[in-house]
């Protein structure tokens, strides 16, 4: 193993093992590497490494700490990889989110209060009914990203937030290209808040299914 791999795992134990724990103040650089057996260029590395994916915090003149580990600060770095995505596995990130957020459309319906609802439906009332094809992947993500919200599953928004990069470049492709993809759109969202407002997870649980899938089934027709 590499000396900042270990580096990397020693630190990690001692926050799974409660050690460290989310806000605590890292011990000094000479102290820690003492502690844990490193030398202190392998423990800076790890620092360094751990500070990118939002596990540590380093504060110039502070010190370093533990971040709060919360799920969606954490993910973030999932926004990142996934933005390096080819083109030939965007499927497989659509095939993913096709599993995660109907499941969170579901869970959303005895969740999502009337005003949320609300405020979806005028945010698709102000889009009128010819957008433009920006306008209308805006409001996609922000839609979904609403409803995902409301299932009350923070890791399963963060996933999603992290899954909606490779698919929105898709969305823009079939706005361009597809005949009646705009109005398709529209109509599947006013679909999926339809369940929602009746509490029907089933029926949103298939809209949702529906409207990725149709983004799938075209994607896949035109690679």
């Amino acid at each position: 193993m590499a000396v900042t791999d270990e580096a990397i795992e020693k630190i990690k134990g001692m926050i799974v093992s409660g050690a460290l724990r989310p806000g605590d103040r890292l011990p000094k650089e000479s102290e820690l590497a003492a502690e844990l057996g490193l030398s202190r260029n392998s423990l800076r590395e790890a620092v360094r490494a751990l500070s990118l994916i939002r596990i540590l915090d380093v504060r110039q003149g502070d010190g370093t700490y533990v971040t709060s580990l919360d799920p969606q600060l954490l993910l973030e770095a999932l926004s990142f990889v996934v933005d390096f995505h080819r083109d030939d596995t965007v499927l497989e990130f659509l095939a993913v989110r096709r599993i995660l957020e109907p499941a969170a459309t579901a869970m959303a319906a005895s969740r999502i209060s009337e005003e949320q609802l609300d405020a979806l439906s005028a945010q698709l009332e102000a889009l009128g009914d010819r957008p433009s094809v920006e306008e209308l992947v805006a409001c996609d993500l922000e839609f979904h990203r609403g409803i995902v919200r409301s299932s009350g599953n923070s890791v399963l928004c963060s996933l999603l937030d992290g899954l909606s990069g490779p698919t929105t470049r898709a969305r823009v492709w079939r706005g361009l290209t597809q005949e009646d993809a705009v109005g398709r759109t529209l109509r599947e969202h006013r679909a999926i808040l339809g369940a929602l407002r009746d509490r029907d997870a089933e029926a949103a649980r298939s809209w949702a299914t529906v409207h990725i899938a149709s983004v799938e089934q075209w994607l896949r027709s035109t690679l």
